[in-house]
């Protein structure tokens, strides 16, 4: 699919659903504090909280360190580790990891081509429906997350910073 040409507001309109879907992600599940989606190389395509500028202090429970940045560099570390384990022990393709935390519970879902979905939640969380509403992101983001999409997101993240 062919990527669309920038609209008014600087962004394609994939990109724009993209971040629609993700801010959906985070208003109607309870218990989510944080999303990012992270490209396979690590770097942060999308997330549900802006970028703290460098030296901001704990922003309370929104995410690690209250930064969209921080939850992106765990994401992308624990989808390698699991990745690397997989391999060892012959386990196949990870589809998703789920961390249980007594402060809270980290999900990572691979959704295409290495990228990754990430979710922080409270420890109180209903996994299951987490998982769920991860699994449908997950199916309508896949087939639209081209190299170029990709792309657009990783500059627009950039000028946020």
């Amino acid at each position: 699919m062919k990527a669309q040409a920038p609209t008014a507001y600087g962004l394609s309109s994939q990109a724009r659903n993209l971040q629609w879907l993700l801010s959906n992600l985070v208003d109607e599940v309870p218990g989510i504090r944080s999303v990012a989606v992270v490209s396979s190389d690590g770097l942060l395509l999308l997330a549900s909280d802006p970028v703290l500028a460098e030296g901001a202090a704990d922003a309370g429970p929104r995410g690690p360190r209250g930064s969209s940045a921080d939850l992106a560099t765990i994401v992308s570390g624990v989808g390698s580790l699991t990745n690397g384990a997989a391999k060892l022990m012959d386990g196949g393709t990870v589809k998703q990891t789920m961390i249980a935390m007594d402060e809270g519970s980290l999900f990572v879902s691979y959704i295409s081509d290495g990228s990754l979905l990430g979710v922080h939640a409270t420890p109180d969380c209903d996994m299951s429906v987490i998982a769920y509403h991860m699994a449908l992101f997950v199916g309508r983001a896949g087939h639209v997350l081209t190299p170029e999409l990709r792309s657009e997101l990783r500059k627009s993240m950039e000028s946020v910073q």
